[in-house]
């Protein structure tokens, strides 16, 4: 497995980690986060997935949300991946919504991104199998949750795994990725150019015939990229038609930063902590 840990920090006296390791999947070298409550009681311990956003690394999330508090008051174990595979043998894009830092959680069938951009393989199978030797006294139940393309990332692999994810979260989420710019240009250069093959890749299309656990989503009416990029219409109406249950919260004034999603992370921390019982 060749895992090192790179450094542990205390935060609210648990234990914040970051580690690195060559992942079999992606073919490179990979770090990921991972905070570890103290577990005083010695109770089982879930397990809560978050999946970042596009330019986004393991840090974003836990230096800028402060959601370690609430791992430690609601003690379940916290998992972050990267948003993509990295190096300087891995192929990129100028761009910053496509390549390394924007993997989108897919598995990329087109080269030359196939070689490494296995990113959905990466975190169900290989970095899955890692998180449970880490977490102590691990119950093995498991939600997931993300922001903007790990809102996508979150819905999309919490879809896809409906039985082993307990609930699912996300701020900002790309919710409908085959028809908005983002994902257009990521699916495009990953998949190919057949449409067909990206739709089990989009929330709106799966939620169509999955029956998934319960989904909480939250909007910030400023949000800059709101509606083009993140339009809930169809998402919402495949939803009710499936009767999937899904909230979806409109919430004036926020963002589609780091602000937004620390003042609603207490909710989100509620409503997975309600599922993994």
């Amino acid at each position: 497995m060749n895992l090192k840990n790179v450094e542990t920090k205390i935060a609210f006296d648990g234990e914040q980690r970051k580690y690195s390791h060559f992942s079999e999947a992606l073919q490179c070298d990979m770090t990921f986060s991972i905070y570890l409550p103290t577990n005083n009681e010695k109770k089982e311990i879930p397990l809560i997935w978050w999946l970042s956003g596009l330019t986004c690394t393991d840090d974003n999330f836990s230096q800028k949300s402060g959601f370690q508090r609430l791992a430690e008051i609601h003690q379940v174990a916290v998992i972050i991946p990267d948003t993509s595979p990295r190096g300087e043998a891995v192929a990129d894009d100028a761009a910053y919504d496509l390549g390394q830092g924007a993997g989108f959680y897919v598995d990329a069938t087109e080269q030359p991104w196939s070689e490494h951009y296995k990113m959905y393989t990466y975190i169900t199978e290989e970095l899955a199998e890692i998180a449970s030797t880490l977490v102590p006294r691990f119950s093995g139940k498991e939600s997931i949750m993300g922001h903007s393309m790990g809102g996508h990332g979150a819905l999309v692999i919490g879809m896809k795994n409906a039985q082993r994810f307990k609930a699912i979260s996300a701020f900002s989420p790309i919710l409908s990725p085959s028809q908005v710019p983002w994902g257009i240009k990521a699916f495009s250069t990953y998949l190919g150019k057949d449409k067909a093959t990206w739709l089990e890749w989009d929330a709106t299309e799966l939620v169509k015939t999955t029956h998934a656990p319960p989904i909480l989503i939250s909007q910030g009416t400023q949000d800059s990229f709101y509606p083009e990029q993140l339009e809930e219409t169809a998402f919402l109406k495949n939803a009710k038609e499936n009767n999937q249950l899904v909230e979806y919260t409109k919430n004036a004034g926020y963002d589609h930063s780091y602000f937004f999603i620390s003042t609603f992370l207490d909710d989100h921390f509620a409503f997975h902590m309600k599922n993994l019982k």
